[in-house]
């Protein structure tokens, strides 16, 4: 096992917050973050987790003899707790053999006059085959609901993702690229869905002072333990005894609460992430460079295989997703390097029939290729903390594992 370093280097790159963005400012981030991606009207929610089950109510509430929602298997298992949440009804579908896309015959086979909507998944900020959602979608008269959770500032085909299908969101969340700590972003291109989907959130959720208080206090310890000195404390420590219990489902943190808060963000927040947002375009291209030029050097190690954007697709790079040949080869890795403070981790643990604690939510299927993906899969922070020597002490590791 390698040394544990002194300071901690996070598992994703979030954009660290400086002081100054806690100052005082006017509650304009949906408005700024809709001029930067060049979409329409983005929509404020307390987390990307609630705006997705306020889309699936909305929804719904146009199609209420559709209960099913077909998700990839291999998935946040917050989406999961949302689709319970909303009273529907999920529906799993396998991904492609070593990739984060639903497998298209998979998606057909599962998906008819029941369906309410397919959720396709830009997986740690790649981007997905949406247009093969949409196409089934369009062949049994179901939504298209992008799960962008990960992936706020990807483009497809120059434009924002989010907008293929009928609704779109983003996470703000802890560590995504920019962060209140909790909060998200709906989107859609009809001007009547978006009409209806402030309804429904107008319906759903108020002011909660004790959630809002909670954020905020939250939000304030992000921006202190957010850089290397501070992670150890916020992260580091917690992920170590969660695996000296053998529980790497609280090690990355999947172990999610069976019911979503809803409430409105704050005006604090959101001038903090306004004040933020204006750094966004520049730290989303600055991890993109370096992503690409570390993709070069991972090529070079055999048997490695490195998830990448299809044509057309420009992801965001919170950190460079891998598959090792064989989950043995990934563990041996993972043994070295996952407790060294180098910001190596995994995504999400098991493909979502795996978790014990969802036996009730999720149906009981055989989804293999979402197994294998999730045995063989590991992820290498991308940033800008990782520095170059850290980055080929990670690859030394990995080319020692695949010998």
């Amino acid at each position: 096992m390698l040394p544990r370093r002194r300071l901690e280097l996070p598992p994703t790159a979030g954009l660290p917050l400086r002081w100054s963005d806690l100052r005082p400012g006017g509650a304009t981030l949906a408005a700024d973050i809709t001029a930067q991606l060049g979409t329409p009207p983005l929509q404020l929610e307390c987390s990307g987790t609630a705006s997705l089950l306020i889309a699936l109510k909305t929804l719904h509430r146009r199609q209420p003899h559709r209960h099913r929602v077909v998700v990839p298997a291999y998935t946040c298992p917050l989406v999961a707790i949302a689709v319970r949440q909303a009273g529907l009804q999920l529906q799993l579908c396998d991904l492609r053999h070593g990739h984060y896309d639903m497998d298209t015959s998979a998606l057909r086979s599962v998906s008819d006059e029941r369906t309410l909507a397919i959720i396709p998944t830009h997986l740690g900020g790649r981007v997905a085959d949406v247009a093969a959602a949409v196409n089934v979608a369009r062949e049994v008269g179901a939504y298209v609901i992008e799960d962008a959770a990960q992936a706020l500032g990807a483009r497809r085909d120059g434009g924002s993702v989010g907008l293929l299908g009928d609704v779109g969101f983003f996470s703000l969340a802890a560590g995504k690229g920019l962060s209140i700590y909790e909060g998200g972003l709906l989107l859609t291109r009809d001007p009547l869905l978006r009409e209806q989907l402030v309804h429904m959130s107008a319906s759903l959720t108020r002011d909660r002072i004790d959630w809002e208080a909670r954020r905020s206090i939250e939000l304030l310890g992000y921006a202190a333990l957010y850089r290397p000195a501070g992670l150890r404390l916020a992260y580091g420590n917690p992920l170590r005894r969660a695996l000296r219990r053998h529980d790497p489902v609280s090690a990355v943190g999947d172990d999610f609460p069976l019911t979503i808060p809803l409430h409105r963000v704050g005006h604090w927040r959101q001038a903090v992430g306004a004040h933020a947002a204006a750094r966004l375009p520049a730290f989303v291209e600055q991890l993109s460079i370096q992503a690409r030029r570390r993709l070069r050097r991972l090529q070079q190690i055999d048997g490695i295989q490195i998830l990448d954007d299809p044509p057309g697709g420009s992801g965001t790079w919170p950190f460079l997703m891998l598959l090792l040949p064989a989950e043995a080869q990934r563990d041996r890795a993972l043994v070295q390097l996952w407790q060294a403070g180098l910001g190596v981790s995994r995504l999400f643990i098991h493909a979502l029939p795996d978790y014990d604690y969802l036996a009730e939510i999720v149906p009981t299927e055989a989804v293999p290729n979402a197994g294998d993906f999730a045995a063989r899969s590991l992820t290498v922070s991308n940033s800008p903390w990782v520095t170059d020597e850290d980055f080929e002490t990670i690859c030394g590791v990995l080319e020692a594992t695949s010998d």
